[in-house]
């Protein structure tokens, strides 16, 4: 399981279990109480002692580290289960209620929150609010939801100042996701376009490949004078590959 591409430091914590025993379908946010890089966050989870562990830092400056690899659980939530199911981020924040964090962690965890989020192929990250609706909740498999980690102990985390923006959190990075799921004739006749080009062996995107190949062999798209053809003006991947279904590819 890759991890992200945006880490800035890499120091992999003792505390972990290797591998997770559950999908990747949630994200928990955690602040970490106080204004780290991430290089000194994650050497913070080095000790076998402290019992802790997460899989990214998030730094105050807006690095980001590498602590527990995606495909091992850490210990981060107070909750095995859910650490099994999560992604968990420290972020750097005051060290005092309502635990804010700066602009530069908050870019950074945006944009970590929408990595994590497309290398596991999800288009919908969900904030649902209450704690009963969703750990009862089964997502769908394209989507992702976020969790806190007072949900499982008596804790302030993620304070107030993360708590109040998880909606906010999960509205923008579903944004940033569809809109590279949803875009208009020009700039579609461009990714495939280039794409196509990709195929020949430039080493495509691992979305695109299958589907562009189905989409021209069963005549859902057309190869014209050297570019890609068709008749719409809007598509998205959900309407592509529903599109490939329904000719039986």
């Amino acid at each position: 399981m890759a991890d992200s591409p945006l880490v800035t430091y890499t120091r992999i914590s003792p505390n972990r279990d290797s591998p997770r025993s559950h999908p990747i379908d949630r994200i928990t946010i955690h602040c970490y109480v106080g204004q780290v890089t991430a290089q000194r966050g994650c050497d913070g989870f080095l000790s076998p002692g402290k019992q802790a562990s997460c899989n990214y830092v998030v730094g105050y400056d807006g690095s980001i580290g590498l602590c527990v690899p995606e495909g091992d659980r850490s210990w981060c939530s107070s909750s095995p289960d859910n650490d099994h199911r999560a992604v968990t981020i420290e972020t750097a924040s005051d060290s005092f209620a309502p635990y804010a964090v700066t602009e530069e962690a908050y870019a950074a965890l945006l944009d970590l929150c929408t990595d994590i989020c497309r290398r596991h192929g999800k288009d919908k990250l969900l904030w649902l609010e209450d704690r009963e609706r969703t750990l009862a909740y089964a997502p769908a498999e394209d989507e992702m939801v976020l969790t806190v980690h007072r949900w499982f102990a008596n804790k302030a985390c993620p304070g107030e100042w993360l708590l109040a923006r998880q909606g906010e959190i999960a509205r923008e990075v579903t944004r940033r996701l569809q809109e590279d799921a949803d875009m208009s004739y020009d700039q579609f006749k461009a990714y495939m376009e280039r794409y196509r080009a990709e195929l020949a062996g430039q080493g495509a995107s691992p979305w695109a490949v299958p589907y562009i190949a189905q989409a021209i062999d069963a005549g859902l798209m057309a190869d014209v004078g050297g570019t890609i053809e068709r008749p719409r003006d809007f598509v998205t991947r959900e309407e592509l590959a529903t599109s490939l279904a329904a000719a039986g590819r």
